[in-house]
């Protein structure tokens, strides 16, 4: 597998790897399972999604998991996804997922990460990501606009769930 590693100069992407189960359990909190994970993670659930990260990079599958670190050491602060192919998305269509945990909040770094992630899937061969909002989630829908997203009708969820699709060209400036 070819080590893949993004970065602005303060926040980098990389691979998860199993070193990163702990960090992830112990960032995580109501907010990431709420909105993210949809439940809380356990070890062997989080050593098992981190092993399919793995997989999934090793055989270019259409998920692309990249943890989100900080700082020369390189802390993880949380992650982010991108799916490649997913059942309400287009072709050329990018889902960009993300998450931070407690202690990293507020600071810019979920915005920083998204644009980050979004050049490499430009890189990959998309044309346009997606960032799906619950629309409680003011949080997440505000680092979508400072990212260059806007706000777009949805397709009509077969399961009944509302999200705001928040879309930008990955050709474009932000």
């Amino acid at each position: 597998m070819r080590e893949v590693k993004l970065s602005d100069g303060g926040v980098t992407l990389s691979p998860l790897h199993s070193d990163d189960v702990e960090a992830h359990l112990a960032g995580e909190d109501h907010l990431l399972v709420r909105w993210l994970n949809g439940g809380p993670g356990t070890r062997a659930g989080v050593d098992a999604y981190v092993r399919h990260c793995r997989e999934q990079w090793e055989v270019a599958g259409p998920l692309r998991a990249f943890g989100i670190r900080v700082g020369e050491a390189e802390a993880l602060a949380g992650t982010i996804d991108l799916r490649f192919a997913a059942e309400d998305l287009a072709p050329g269509q990018v889902n960009v997922a993300y998450g931070l945990y407690p202690s990293w909040r507020g600071s810019g770094l979920a915005t920083r990460a998204v644009l980050l992630a979004c050049r490499y899937a430009a890189g990959e061969g998309g044309r346009e990501a997606v960032i799906q909002v619950d629309p409680e989630n003011l949080a997440s829908a505000a680092v979508a606009r400072r990212a260059g997203f806007t706000a777009r009708k949805p397709p009509h969820s077969a399961d009944g769930t509302t999200l705001v699709w928040y879309v930008r060209g990955l050709h474009e400036a932000p």
